[in-house]
């Protein structure tokens, strides 16, 4: 889950010049946790540190795209994952969304810009969903401390009737 200004952010890209590329463009937008990876093994060795966003490529050597999503999801599931490839494939782009791909997008000359925008919305909308829980927690505390507040009145008041002007009959 991005929630942070500055996320860390995965680079999985094979291409070393593309990595180089995509890494240094985070950089520039003000993105700079930023750890590349030219292989998706490398890449979930690292998942502990629990990156808020993976930018995957689909075709790697040794695994594709899909199968590091679904190791890494089991190991952090709050991760989103990006996908950054040169497949122009629509039933492509439909599988790694069936298994949990935040987006998908094709390797253009406006792929980079698209992708900043994707971490941005992302970022918005855990941002969002924080504020949410938080909201929520607020109005639970708020009728929790005056259920104890109206209790406690309740209570002062049987033990104090003379102060209520509460008659209180005895046996």
């Amino acid at each position: 889950m991005v929630t942070s200004k500055n996320p860390l952010i995965f680079v999985v890209e094979d291409n070393h010049v593309y990595n180089r590329l995509i890494v240094s463009f985070l950089k520039t937008n003000k993105l700079t946790n930023v750890e590349s990876f030219s292989t998706g093994e490398d890449a979930l060795k690292a998942m502990d540190k629990q990156p808020s966003v993976v930018i995957q490529d689909y075709l790697l050597e040794g695994m594709n795209g899909i199968e590091v999503l679904k190791r890494a999801k089991k190991i952090a599931p709050n991760v989103e994952f990006i996908f950054l490839s040169g497949q122009d494939n629509i039933d492509v782009a439909i599988n790694t969304m069936k298994y949990g791909a935040y987006d998908y997008i094709v390797k253009d000359q406006m792929a980079l810009k698209k992708l900043v925008n994707k971490i941005h919305k992302i970022q918005s909308y855990n941002q969002l969903e924080v504020s949410k829980k938080r909201y929520k927690m607020g109005v639970i505390l708020f009728f929790v401390f005056l259920a104890v507040f109206i209790v406690a009145l309740i209570a002062i008041a049987l033990m104090y009737p003379q102060y209520f002007g509460l008659k209180m009959g005895g046996i």
